[in-house]
């Protein structure tokens, strides 16, 4: 119980309490405004609901409301989420899913969709297509905000989480497997080229979640030839609060020994020690990459308070 309360505590808890918030408010914007007037059932959770929602009313002469169903299925996944991917996962992703229904129920009634409809269509941007892009855009930024702090918005997220931990593939093509099964669902409801275009939408999901992911998990990869080798050490031990690596290599001109220094640094630290060199003055060369995963020890979490540096 102390180590809840002491990590509730801290600002990490708080920024990821805000992040999930913002990320559950952004996807409900996806689904109520795009998916649910046009019926884009593409591989999710939400889409399946859709189906379940138009089925109850044709068998049973009940509809039942999306976010009633998006509540239910989501109460299984996460059981599904806590044994098999972790409690961590699991808890954040209790949150987000548990939000996303009240999170539809909040846009339905501050801002109706039905505003933006015009009378005889079905579609708020007038063409599915377009309405496929919108919903496709926002809810894979949606999406990988969550990954990006170990959370997700719920339903398929889990499921593609689980064949991303278990059979190792990327994780925009475990969400676009598992969607594409669930999106065939909507042969019950809708004619084939919808469907034909949801399975489209779920393809791209998937690339455009690896994208942003990609984006937002970037890092730079910095190498760093100088004889003050040492100056440059210190800066990145002592004031940026990462590891670094050194290299003794010999020129293939001078035929000289020196130092190489490597490093993997976040964009706001790269910034901070090319200042660094330009004020020190140091002498040195320079080349640096991207890399969009990083494994192992490397994190965010070793930082405090001193790594905000003013540059």
């Amino acid at each position: 119980m102390n180590k809840v309360l002491s990590y509730v505590a801290t600002w990490k808890f708080w920024k990821e309490l805000i992040i999930m918030t913002l990320g559950m408010l952004i996807a409900a914007i996806a689904v109520n405004y795009f998916m649910v007037p046009g019926q884009l059932i593409l591989g999710s959770i939400s889409g399946l609901s859709v189906v379940l929602s138009k089925l109850s009313l044709s068998m049973f002469g009940v509809e039942l409301k999306v976010s009633l169903v998006v509540l239910i299925i989501n109460i299984f996944l996460l059981i599904l989420a806590w044994i098999f991917i972790g409690k961590e996962f699991g808890a954040k992703t209790v949150y987000t899913a548990l939000i996303l229904g009240p999170m539809i129920e909040f846009w339905e009634r501050v801002l109706p969709a039905s505003t933006f409809i015009a009378e005889g269509s079905n579609s708020v941007m007038g063409d599915p297509w377009l309405d496929l892009v919108c919903f496709v855009l926002i809810l894979s930024f949606s999406q990988s905000l969550l990954f990006g702090i170990n959370a997700s918005t719920g339903g398929l997220d889990i499921l593609g989480k689980i064949v991303n931990k278990y059979m190792h593939l990327d994780l925009g093509a475990s969400i676009s497997v598992a969607g594409a099964i669930i999106c065939c669902t909507a042969f019950a409801i809708n004619p084939f080229n919808l469907v034909v275009l949801g399975l489209i939408g779920t393809w791209i999901n998937g690339l455009v979640i690896d994208y942003f992911t990609a984006s937002f998990n970037r890092r730079k990869r910095i190498c760093i030839i100088s004889h003050e080798h040492e100056k440059l050490r210190q800066f990145i031990i002592e004031k940026l609060h990462r590891g670094c690596s050194l290299y003794e290599n010999i020129g293939g001109y001078t035929g000289e020994k020196q130092i190489e220094i490597q490093a993997l640094l976040t964009k706001d630290e790269f910034a901070a020690i090319m200042a660094f060199i330009k004020d020190e003055n140091v002498n040195c060369f320079v080349t640096a990459g991207n890399v969009s995963e990083v494994y192992g020890t490397w994190n965010d979490h070793k930082h405090n308070k001193s790594t905000h540096l003013s540059i």
